[in-house]
């Protein structure tokens, strides 16, 4: 049979849908005659007959048409075919037993008229299911049935069984099979598919050679999809997934829609919810700043805030390329609302001229440098951007009367073992200094810490996975660091709640579930990746993980408070704290030293202060500023805060985490 449809493949589509109209033809001539059989018992002579053979090609060709039955690619009907044919035939039905019981042919029964109609939907739609199963195994079978990859959807539900109707023409992929959690549906059918039970996926695995799964789960809780991703992992398998229910909801699933896994999908907790009506009650309306528009985090935050509907939302950054980015994806639908300003945050002329002219409602500092080795490498570059930058920002928002001021800090704040860390622990200090400098100030100061962010520069994901796409190593500092994550809008979600959440001089932070063991993620990923770790146990796989060593200031965990009394908020994963600090009148003689330092370009004199302004900071190593290394000044030594000396080293340049 399939014989006689391959010519088909090859036909242009006009020449197809004239053959499939030439077939419906003959399908109403049929059915008119066994209309006839059914209803007198007996065969007719159609030469007879032939009114109601030319009214029935007469209004079915049109209508089928008029409702795109002629439309249908064939080897790709389905359920939805079926209903279109329902649909078409029961208007021409309609349409044919008026005319026959109107006119009255002689010697047709008016009953032919409900007949023929019934069977003409019968034999039509068989001949597109049919007739599409038929094309389709042509089109694998021409194709190379051995190249496709056998792959299991897991998950049975509505989104599975789109999944598996989309991969149903693909020449990649052959679906085997479903897996569910459900047990009523095990070893039950759907459609062609068996649905397999979860507990016995090892056995289905080597029996189908699966290769591949497609996680179709959209609803699922991340613990159970973290369950799921850790059993499957150990069988050697390359795991797939679709998008979220939200990302879902505009169409159909696609094949296109999968994705890898990836640490997101592992994340021990379920996202952090936020609460949307406040967040645009605080937005909405209002002239927006937000500077490092054009970073990780600041410009996730300019989409959101650009949704939300303020009134002017100004964009500043010192990076001309990433202002003109993050300016043109939101310009189609901002409109004359987006502002970009091309300014650093420490040039205090710049920032009092904006601030005069638009006098915004709500500041979000973003701007930062924080990238740990390259601070380290650069420390009065990193102090300057971070410290005086914020400085001069949190001055001047007083200045103008800025309604809400937040300050986007980091978990390598607390207990800081490196410059970057140190520099953003003192922005906290003073944004917390000139909250108690100024009582019943018209700005009210907060600040949202957190840890790792997933998909920002430099952060260990893409560069594992770059490494993976490589053929390895999978470079690791050290088999025992930790780290916190979390993901781009978790991040940008407590960052504006906060600003709607704050009384003044609070650290909020968010309750991350467990850290993550870096080690462990990177085996993680290799085996999702569908391939093997090297190691000694297994001298044959596929990537090594390689232990580079930690780089200068990195530390093996973080922390997200320096004391051990968080308080709740109206948030239930949010917490806040009020950490110690000093007075303003004296930070702010200590910034001014601060800032001498850095004019002068004396490295060791500049971290010197940071060391004595932040108690908690304890620097991994000595001085490494670059500048310092290329004159040879890397002898001097540092007292620390136990009375020890931190020596000075050269650095090792290795990729940033």
């Amino acid at each position: 049979m399939q014989s006689l449809f391959a010519p088909l493949l090859g036909l242009p589509r006009p020449v197809k849908r004239a053959v499939a109209i030439g077939v419906d033809a003959s399908l109403c001539v049929l059915t008119v005659w066994l209309a006839f059989f059914l209803r007198l018992g007996e065969w007719v002579t159609l030469n007879d007959y032939l009114a109601p053979v030319a009214l029935s090609i007469g209004l079915a060709i049109p209508t089928f048409a008029a409702f795109g039955l002629y439309r249908i690619v064939f080897r790709h009907a389905g359920p939805d075919s079926v209903v279109s044919c329902a649909v078409a035939c029961g208007v021409y039905g309609l349409a044919y037993s008026a005319v026959i019981t109107a006119y009255g042919f002689e010697g047709v029964p008016r009953t032919l008229g409900l007949i023929q109609p019934l069977l003409l939907f019968v034999v039509v739609a068989s001949s597109r299911v049919f007739g599409g199963r038929v094309l389709k195994q042509r089109q694998r079978n021409s194709g190379g049935n051995a190249d496709r990859v056998p792959v299991l959807i897991y998950g049975a539900g509505v989104t599975g069984q789109q999944l598996a109707r989309a991969l149903s023409s693909s020449d990649a992929m052959k679906v085997v099979g479903f897996v569910d959690d459900d047990h009523s549906l095990h070893n039950s059918k759907i459609g062609t598919l068996r649905v397999y039970d979860p507990k016995r996926i090892e056995a289905c695995v080597k029996r189908l050679a699966v290769q591949e799964v497609l996680l179709a789960i959209p609803s699922t809780s991340r613990a159970r999809r973290r369950q799921i991703i850790d059993k499957l992992k150990t069988l050697d398998l390359k795991v797939r997934t679709l998008p979220g229910l939200i990302d879902l909801a505009h169409g159909t699933v696609e094949a296109s829609d999968l994705r890898p896994v990836t640490i997101e999908d592992l994340l021990q907790r379920d996202p952090v919810p936020y609460e949307s009506d406040a967040l645009r009650q605080h937005i909405a309306d209002r002239t927006i700043l937000v500077t490092g528009a054009g970073g990780s985090i600041g410009s996730e935050l300019c989409r959101q805030i650009s949704a939300m509907k303020p009134r002017k939302l100004l964009l500043l950054e010192n990076s001309e390329y990433s202002l003109y980015a993050i300016h043109h994806e939101l310009q189609p639908n901002a409109g004359d609302r987006l502002v970009p300003l091309l300014a650093s945050v420490a040039d205090e002329s710049r920032v009092d001229t904006i601030l005069a002219t638009w006098k915004p409602d709500v500041i979000f500092h973003a701007a930062a440098y924080k990238h740990v080795p390259l601070v380290e490498h650069n420390p009065l570059e990193g102090l300057y951007n971070n410290v005086t930058g914020t400085a001069v920002m949190a001055k001047l928002a007083l200045q103008h009367g800025v309604k809400d001021f937040v300050l986007v800090s980091t978990d390598k704040a607390v207990r800081p073992t490196n410059v970057m860390g140190a520099s953003k622990r003192l922005s906290e200090m003073i944004l917390q200094a000139l909250t108690e400098a100024n009582p019943g100030g018209t700005t009210c100061f907060s600040m949202v810490r957190f840890g790792n962010v997933l998909g920002s520069s430099g952060s260990v994901v893409p560069l594992f996975t770059q490494q993976i796409q490589q053929g390895g190593p999978v470079t690791v500092t050290h088999p025992d660091i930790t780290r916190y994550f979390m993901t781009i809008p978790e991040a940008v979600h407590l960052v504006l709640q906060a600003g709607a959440m704050a009384e003044g001089g609070e650290v909020f932070v968010l309750d991350m579930g467990e850290p993550v063991r870096i080690h462990e993620l990177a085996r993680n990923m290799i085996q999702l990746s569908g391939l093997t770790v090297r190691d000694e146990r297994h001298p044959d796989g596929d990537i090594e993980i390689k232990i580079v060593g930690l780089r200068p200031g990195e530390k093996l965990y973080e922390e997200l408070l320096i004391g051990n009394d968080p308080k709740p908020t109206a948030h239930p994963r949010i917490m806040k704290a009020t950490e110690p600090y000093r007075p303003w009148i004296e930070l702010q003689q200590q910034l001014a030293l601060l800032n001498d330092q850095i004019e002068v370009g004396d490295a060791a004199g500049a971290r010197q202060i940071l060391r004595d302004l932040v108690p908690e900071y304890a620097p991994s190593i000595g001085v490494v500023d670059w500048v310092c290394l290329e004159r040879g000044e890397v002898g001097k030594r540092e007292e620390a805060p136990n009375g020890q000396h931190a020596e000075a080293s050269a650095p090792r340049i290795v990729a940033v985490q």
